[in-house]
């Protein structure tokens, strides 16, 4: 398949390595490592890059005090005539983080980067730079695109074990080389706090690192900016970050497990303190914001949201969507009006704007919550569902308006190339929808992938819902619920589009990058 070559792209990191070197997990249990402060600045945090596009990129980095930011990028990793970007400077606001958006940049190029952190009061002092790499999405179709997905990291108690090397599933993917990292949602936890020890089937026990901020349940600003620094911690993820860009969005447990606009914490649930969860989620963006490269969330950026749409060249556009911040209360769903469903309406009308607005060989339609897999809600003790499906296979009904509204339009505009990535049921599988299986019946064929857990409990998969005519191709996910990661279970999807023949292959992965799964789609068929 034709994919460009990138050799030499490692080599970069070392910097990166050396300069999060204070990171290093302690081989007892306890608390996180704590940080000498130096003379200068540091970005123990790492870098990461994000929202990457053929002519620009975010570069992100945290500081341990106030700091300007300055990222100078070059063709090469030897930093010959380099570019300078002044920065942001960094302080007790954004919680020391901070975010630099890079223009102008070559297309299908290999950008090497550097963050140094200057003394905001003597700009001659800077700490160590900190390495990163990426490569802009290509201009050209021949070249190629390449990218992974996944989800739901420290999820259910499982956090960092230096036992078994932490979060091992990003060494697993950094050697795919991809373009890109969609991460489709629950990239913390912040509703499950994490204990130094949790006991296992086998009689033995995980150990975790382990700090103030995950102790107990998120409510605060910096519990929940507390919540994507344990993340951090772990040096198979910083490693990732310097090595390949991220396309990031939310779910449920970044605030609270499947939460809605307008509820409130049940008076029952002693672990809150704050009951609203519009206080909670307004607090739970922010540090989501000021964690991840994200272009629509940046301090000064305009729209302010997470659904947006990601060009990735003449093959590729990624439709990022936000399926907590519009949608209606959880409910048995089986209302026969729902004009505000999952997506609200104006988010559905942006979706199918862009969609007919792209002119990409493929239109990856990245869903937080998958659509035929009946995942319920037993938060407040009712039979009520927390996804699309709702388990009657009958006409479309609640939430289903929606998608089958877009559906219909997908069809009727001749709109081809989309295919499904979601995450948050803790399995992996992959769903074909056919008309002629289905009760709605006015939609082109298409596929749906799932994967995930990256590092969390894994569960059983769920029932389908028929309305729209899945049948499951192919499953792997245990009998029990609550598989901890020593169990396996955890999972990561590739997708590698070939620039010649513009072919899609999917490959559903586990742990170790194993290939479970394989399916190769063809440009503007139908029906495969």
């Amino acid at each position: 398949m034709s994919h460009r070559p990138f050799p030499g792209r490692r080599g970069v990191l070392r910097g990166s390595l050396a300069a999060s070197a204070a990171l290093t997990l302690p081989v007892g249990l306890g608390a996180a490592p704590a940080f000498a402060r130096s003379g200068r600045p540091r970005a123990d945090w790492g870098v990461q890059a994000g929202d990457v596009t053929a002519d620009s990129g975010l570069v992100w980095v945290r500081s341990d005090r106030p700091a300007r930011m300055i990222v100078e990028t070059a063709a090469t990793e030897s930093f010959r005539n380099p570019r300078r970007w002044h920065g942001p400077l960094l302080g007790a606001g954004t919680d020391f983080t901070g975010t630099t958006r890079l223009h102008g940049l070559p297309a299908g190029e290999q950008i090497h980067y550097r963050v140094l952190l200057a003394d905001p009061d003597d700009p001659r002092r800077t700490g160590e730079p900190v390495t990163g790499t990426f490569r802009t999405a290509p201009g050209r179709r021949r070249d190629g695109v390449r990218f992974l997905w996944s989800g739901d990291l420290a999820g259910q108690g499982w956090g960092i074990n230096p036992d078994v090397g932490g979060y091992r599933i990003y060494d697993a993917m950094a050697k795919l080389d991809p373009d890109f990292f969609l991460c489709s949602g629950d990239n913390i936890y912040a509703d499950g706090p994490i204990t130094a020890t949790q006991a296992l089937p086998d009689g033995t026990t995980w150990r975790n690192i382990t700090t103030e901020e995950k102790s107990k349940v998120a409510e605060t600003l910096a519990e929940y900016r507390g919540n994507f620094r344990y993340n951090l911690l772990d040096e198979n993820l910083r490693r990732f970050n310097a090595q390949v860009p991220s396309i990031v969005q939310w779910d449920d447990h970044e605030v609270r497990n499947n939460w809605y606009p307008g509820e409130t914490v049940a008076a029952s649930d002693t672990r809150y303190t704050e009951k609203s969860i519009d206080v909670l989620a307004a607090r739970a963006r922010r540090a989501f914001g000021e964690y991840f490269p994200l272009s629509t969330l940046r301090p000064g950026a305009r729209e302010g949201r997470v659904y947006r749409v990601l060009r990735q060249g003449p093959l590729l556009d990624v439709f990022v969507l936000d399926m907590r911040t519009y949608r209606n209360a959880n409910s048995a769903d089986d209302r026969t009006s729902d004009p505000q469903g999952i997506l609200g309406r104006e988010q559905l009308e942006w979706l199918k704007r862009e969609l007919a607005r792209s002119r990409a060989v493929w239109k990856v339609i990245a869903a937080d919550m998958p659509l035929g897999l009946v995942v319920p809600d037993a938060t407040e003790g009712k039979p009520n569902f927390e996804a699309v499906a709702q388990g009657d296979p009958g006409a479309p009904l609640g939430r289903e308006l929606q998608i089958a509204e877009l559906l219909r339009f997908v069809k009727h505009r001749r709109i081809t190339g989309t295919l499904w990535l979601t995450a948050d049921v803790h399995h992996t599988s992959a769903q074909h929808y056919q008309p002629s299986r289905a009760a709605f019946t006015d939609f082109e064929p298409f596929w749906e992938f799932v994967s995930g857990p990256l590092n969390a409990g894994a569960f059983p998969a769920g029932a389908l819902d028929d309305t729209f005519g899945p049948e499951r191709v192919f499953v792997k996910a245990p009998t029990a619920s609550n598989v901890s990661p020593a169990g396996g279970y955890q999972f990561f999807g590739e997708v590698d589009i070939d620039g010649d023949s513009g072919e899609l292959t999917v490959r559903l992965r586990e742990l170790d990058g194993t290939v479970l799964f394989t399916r190769t789609l063809r440009p503007g068929r139908v029906g495969q």
